[in-house]
């Protein structure tokens, strides 16, 4: 049987695993499932339609699946689902989606350290390491193994590249690329590529030079963007990283209907 505190209130229609342990003061309501292994210490609020994998610690007053803050949501049937082996920290808060059927999603091993929030939509992949009082708006997607900075704020539809590292207090009100860092309170500026993230990944140096040369020519160049990208197609080495990297600047390019060069 699941070790639940006398003083915590669940729900009989909440899908608990039997190894699962809930401490005093919390509210586990109708519809919420949580698998096996996961630790939910005191005062945690989950709301029905979420669902945690396995192996989940969830700090302190944490409240995970309350209603999007979205002006448009009507009370719709929707999700938060977490993936296995996440922290997520002291008072952190994660809205389900708006949009019937929809979900929040949160991948696995991910970090969340205290006062996050992730808003309605958002897609946390794999890996993902959060500081303290990182807020992250409706429908942004953050990359697998990409890091967060203390109080930095992403903006709604914001992508978040993989690798990459935000500066602590960084206002993040456009797409970050993979594998750079950027950082700035009045806006997200690149600085140079995240040297030390990539070689915790296993990034050879060779590899590594190949994505600076691309950087100083995307980000550092008086080249537009569509010239930036055939110079780095010509005169640098056509790595995975940097094939990736190309990638994601055509797609986000793309995306911005056709208002011209958006760096």
């Amino acid at each position: 049987m699941a070790k639940v505190h006398r003083l915590a209130e669940v729900h009989p229609g909440a899908q608990i695993a039997d190894d699962v342990e809930i401490g005093p003061f919390c509210l586990i309501e109708d519809g919420a499932v949580i698998g096996s292994g996961c630790v939910i210490q005191s005062h945690v609020v989950i709301h029905g339609g979420t669902t945690l994998g396995e192996n989940n610690i969830v700090r302190t007053g944490a409240v995970l699946g309350g209603a999007p803050q979205d002006r448009h949501f009507g009370g719709e049937s929707t999700f938060l689902t977490i993936g296995n082996n996440n922290m997520i920290g002291e008072f952190v808060t994660m809205h389900r989606a708006t949009g019937e059927g929809r979900s929040t999603l949160v991948g696995d091993n991910c970090f969340i350290m205290a006062y996050c929030h992730l808003g309605h939509n958002v897609h946390l992949m794999n890996w993902v390491t959060m500081a303290n009082s990182v807020g992250v708006s409706g429908h942004a997607t953050i990359e697998d193994y990409a890091t967060l900075g203390g109080m930095s704020g992403v903006h709604q539809f914001v992508r978040i590249g993989k690798v990459c590292m935000v500066a602590g207090m960084a206002r993040v009100g456009r797409d970050v690329p993979p594998f750079m860092i950027v950082a700035g309170a009045a806006f997200d500026e690149v600085k140079d590529i995240n040297a030390v993230g990539l070689r915790r990944f296993g990034i050879t140096p060779e590899r590594r030079m190949a994505l600076h040369r691309a950087c100083k020519l995307l980000y550092k160049s008086q080249l537009n963007l569509t010239h930036a990208i055939e110079t780095v197609r010509r005169e640098v080495p056509m790595t995975e990283e940097v094939q990736y990297l190309l990638a994601f600047e055509e797609r986000r390019f793309k995306g911005k209907n056709g208002r011209g060069d958006q760096r």
